[in-house]
Order: structure tokens, then sequence, then C-alpha cells
């Protein structure tokens, strides 16, 4: 088993939510985080006043996922997430040791 976790702009959650749900994937974590990368923070002017912006919005997703799924899986992070601008995000593949269901206590694949 995989955890798949991606970083990507906000305004690609809908897109990228729609394209793994195309492939079957049945559910995910979304969280809304903050970070930089490369681009890292930039000033910008406001009434007047400048002001820096080290943090970029970035949606967080999670997804627990068979080894056989986990190809397919970023690709399709990789497709739906992609605009071609720096700061279009990362994916990281983490191995997975356990899961269980807390309502069924079923473990492993089963409880994907």
């Amino acid at each position: 088993m995989k955890l798949v976790i991606a970083l990507i702009k906000p305004f690609k959650l809908e897109e990228v939510k729609d394209a793994l749900a195309r492939i079957g994937l049945e559910g995910l974590i979304v969280a809304e985080v903050k970070g930089f990368g490369h681009q890292k923070g930039h000033t910008e002017t406001f009434r007047g006043t400048e002001y820096t912006v080290d943090f970029h919005p970035r949606v967080r997703i999670e997804v627990a996922v068979s080894d056989e799924q986990k190809d397919k899986v970023v690709s399709t992070l990789v497709q739906a997430a992609y605009t071609g601008t720096p700061g279009d995000g990362r994916v990281f593949v983490l191995p997975l040791e356990e899961v269980t269901r807390i309502d069924t206590s079923q473990q492993g694949p089963a409880a994907l």
C-alpha cells in the first residue's frame, strides 16, 4: 500500500478531484496549506504599503492506494494539476505499513 500526497494550486482542485473519480478512486483527504518552493517569496504593495508574501496557498491531497493503483493515481494527479507554470506542485509517494477501517475493523488493502 502507498500514501500519495500531492501539493497543487487551489484552482486545480475540482479538476484533480474529478480526474481521480474517473479512474475509480473512492476517497481522499484535502487540506488548505501554505508553503514555498523554488519561487520563494515576493514583494507586493497594498494601499501604498509594501509587504513580503513568503508563502503561497496550496491544496494538499492525500490518497491511500494499493501498490497496483499507485502509478495510475500519480499520472492522473500530474496530468490534472498541470498548468505549465512554475509552482504547479509536487507528488510524493510514501510506503503505508498498515490501515485499519474503524467502523468494520478491516485491515490492510481491504480497509482502503
